[in-house]
């Protein structure tokens, strides 16, 4: 259905590509603001296993960066102790960007995956001749690194681009054609596709019955993702566009997760026909 994804510098296409179509993203205009937080639970089905194995969380703040107006989104995940004994996770990323226009100022990631660790921080640099990401790399395998990131104005981190996409434009997607942008991380950029289905209503355990806006999205093909095939995410299908049901083939089983609470939004919930 689609392409692998590729780091973008390889793609031929991804310089002076567009980014998905959005709505206006001027503050005022967005599907969010400050103080909206989101609960998830991390569920993971692999032969006779069936079970909710973490929870996470995202959270947006309004701050002020180097004198800019920007928002800081706190995303934190875990697997519970449970499956700590099998697999340990923690994910602690934040990202600060402008509440005007979306434009990422920087990132920072910390990662333990099952005894791999992972650092990143980057600042953008969009002033200079040449825009690039300023960044600091470490990570358990290859040791810390300073590499050179090329920067486009459609280029991410994987909260900002989460939050970015969130404004997509439905009524300007084409249903099918894929949609690329770009996102860092570590060392590299990638290329990620975005592909719409259109609209369904689902179920979620813990919220009830949502009216969403199905699509896909390419995943990176690595030491835990298949990259083979798409993850499928659902969002709301009203103002807010949250994303309350995601589902991603691994290596290795499934991996799921769902919206389980929420607060903060700023647009009301009217995707929800029946709760719980």
């Amino acid at each position: 259905m689609s392409v692998l994804p590729m780091r973008a510098q390889e793609n031929s296409d991804s310089k002076g590509s567009a980014c998905v179509p959005v709505r206006a993203v001027t503050e005022e205009k967005l599907a969010f603001r400050a103080g909206e937080k989101m609960d998830f639970v991390l569920h993971y089905r692999w032969g006779a296993i069936n079970s909710d194995v973490g929870h996470a969380t995202v959270s947006l703040d309004a701050v002020t960066y180097n004198g800019q107006e920007a928002f800081l989104c706190s995303a934190y995940g875990r697997t519970t102790k449970f499956f700590d004994l099998f697999f340990k996770v923690r994910e602690d990323f934040k990202s600060w960007f402008t509440r005007d226009g979306l434009r990422p100022l920087k990132f920072t990631r910390d990662t333990y995956e099952g005894g791999y660790e992972a650092r990143n921080t980057y600042v953008y640099d969009w002033s200079a001749a040449d825009p690039h990401i300023v960044a600091d790399v470490y990570s358990s395998s290859s040791g810390q690194r300073f590499p050179y990131i090329p920067l486009t104005p459609c280029t991410f981190d994987l909260p900002a681009l989460f939050f970015f996409a969130r404004n997509m434009d439905f009524d300007a997607v084409e249903p099918g054609r894929k949609y690329p942008m770009t996102f860092a991380i570590d060392d590299d950029v990638f290329n990620v596709y975005f592909i719409l289905y259109g609209p369904e209503t689902i179920k979620v355990k813990g919220l009830g019955t949502i009216r969403t806006i199905k699509f896909a999205a390419k995943l990176l093909e690595g030491e835990v993702f298949k990259g083979e095939e798409d993850m499928m995410i659902w969002v709301t299908d009203d103002d807010n566009r949250l994303p309350v049901y995601f589902e991603a083939p691994l290596l290795v089983g499934t991996a799921t997760g769902r919206m389980t609470g929420y607060e903060g939004l700023k647009h009301p919930f009217t995707a929800l026909l029946k709760a719980r």
